[in-house]
């Protein structure tokens, strides 16, 4: 009898162990609440079309979370990746073979959400062609086809005769030429190489990797190149200037004296801007800095297909209001049909140029599907959207919003977080300027915000190498292009 209370007791103490234990373990768990369309091709909240895009809402999501679509497949479901806005708001492409009905979130080590809808999903558009055309032309040699080359001695040996032959062979009018790396300047960028080049017929542009160390230095080489006689001049700011926004500053600004206000100068960096949330993009592409927009779009790298890595490249640059020239993956074995696919996408969305790393790397495939007549793009029309930005969002996008609003009369800091002020500003805004007044920043907004006013300019702390702006200190939470692999070194 003993025992048997001694049994009933132990088990009376552990169930009242366990339900703390199962509230917390419920309290970390992301849930759902919402689910709707989003975007241009919606009709009615609770209807989508394939290939259109979905908005989640809910509580604790995290980066790298997955829908599950009901789907006409084999195990009757399909997981598509989500694109984080917030820890309460995601987005999604609604799969081609999806289904209606409920969905739910997942993430990794078997976390999965409550279910939320049902959806309503029916077929996508008919497919229609877009005309060929590569947008408005800037009359720089930012237009058309362009090639990188890293390695002078690697690219056609070294023979600028050569490198002439094989641009005219399949329609590159312009290179990109390795100029400089940090403050060392590259003499493979000389006089002799330049005019032989253009004598060819070619633009010729220089092109250099920077750290931001030593941005006076860096923006000596910079200059010395321009004085060498390139067309154009790219940046190619990558991992080394995270935090770095007042040195980006300091460059650009040592740069403009040298060169003068209206030299065509391009930022090339990495493609998808909220994985990045304190690289400088901000001031390298403020008034007065680059005038193009020239990120790495390096689809097998990053693991996306040509179309996810394009139209995620698109919607998060789009708010810098900056023409998009982007580079293609031309190395590691790129297939000749993803290269076509990538011309074909840029030219839909209006892109007056694309340009492809490497020359040394490019294969007999890359080269032909590059010199390849360009057809119209057929299917569902590419995104138009600007990034969706909402409470507690980071990163420096945040901090451009921020910028403009200050130029708008707002009262609002520059920290690079979306909290409880940034929130009173957009609404504040909205309502000044006949906006639905929601407190996010959707597509009208954005285009409010950049066609009517120009960035607030910012004055940085000059302690540290890396603390130089109030919220500076934001960790990537991935590299879409490991940093080893990119234009760089």
């Amino acid at each position: 009898m003993r025992r048997a209370r001694t049994a009933v007791l132990l088990a009376a103490v552990t169930a009242v162990a366990t339900v703390p234990a199962a509230a917390e373990a419920r309290s970390k768990t992301p849930h759902l609440s919402w689910v709707r369309c989003y975007g241009k091709t919606c009709t009615d909240k609770r209807t989508v079309v394939r290939g259109g895009d979905v908005k989640l809402g809910g509580r604790r999501f995290r980066r790298g979370m997955r829908v599950i679509f009901k789907a006409s497949t084999h195990s009757k479901k399909r997981t598509v990746k989500t694109q984080y806005v917030s820890r309460s708001r995601l987005i999604a492409h609604v799969p081609g073979n999806a289904r209606s009905g409920r969905i739910y979130l997942t993430a990794k080590h078997g976390v999965r959400t409550n279910r939320a809808g049902p959806l309503h999903v029916r077929a996508k558009p008919r497919s229609r062609a877009i005309p060929v055309d590569n947008g408005a032309p800037s009359g720089t040699a930012f237009d058309g086809t362009a090639m990188w080359i890293w390695n002078m001695p690697k690219t056609e040996g070294g023979n600028p005769y050569a490198i002439v032959t094989q641009a005219q062979q399949h329609g590159v009018r312009t290179v990109f030429v390795k100029s400089g790396d940090g403050t060392n300047y590259w003499s493979q960028f000389s006089s002799n190489l330049v005019s032989t080049l253009k004598a060819g017929g070619l633009n010729v542009c220089a092109w250099q990797y920077v750290y931001g160390s030593n941005p006076v230095g860096e923006a000596a080489v910079a200059a010395r190149a321009v004085t060498t006689g390139a067309d154009c001049f790219v940046i190619d700011a990558e991992s080394e200037y995270e935090g770095r926004y007042s040195q980006a500053q300091s460059y650009i600004r040592s740069l403009r004296e040298a060169v003068g206000p209206d030299y065509p100068i391009g930022l090339s960096s990495f493609p998808y801007v909220d994985y990045h949330p304190s690289e400088p993009y901000s001031e390298f592409l403020a008034p007065g800095g680059a005038q193009f927009n020239v990120p790495q779009v390096y689809w097998k790298t990053i693991g996306d297909s040509v179309d996810e890595s394009l139209d995620h490249t698109y919607r998060y640059n789009r708010p810098y209001a900056r023409p998009i020239v982007p580079v293609g993956q031309a190395y590691n074995n790129t297939s000749s049909a993803d290269v076509f696919r990538f011309r074909q996408i840029a030219a839909a969305q209006q892109s007056a140029g694309v340009s492809w790393w490497s020359w040394e790397a490019a294969s007999n495939s890359n080269w032909d599907a590059i010199a390849q007549p360009l057809t119209p793009f057929t299917g569902v029309p590419p995104a138009t959207d600007w990034a969706p930005l909402a409470y507690k969002s980071k990163g420096d996008l945040v901090r451009w919003a921020q910028e403009h609003l200050q130029a708008a009369g707002q009262t609002v800091a520059v920290d690079g977080a979306y909290g409880s002020q940034t929130v009173g500003a957009v609404k504040s805004f909205q309502a000044a300027h006949g906006l639905p007044v929601t407190g996010e920043i959707d597509t009208a907004t954005w285009q409010s915000l950049t066609a009517n006013y120009d960035p607030a300019p910012q004055t940085y702390s000059r302690r540290g190498a890396k603390a130089s702006a109030a919220g500076a200190k934001m960790p990537p939470p991935r590299y879409e292009i490991p940093p080893s692999l990119g234009s760089g070194h």
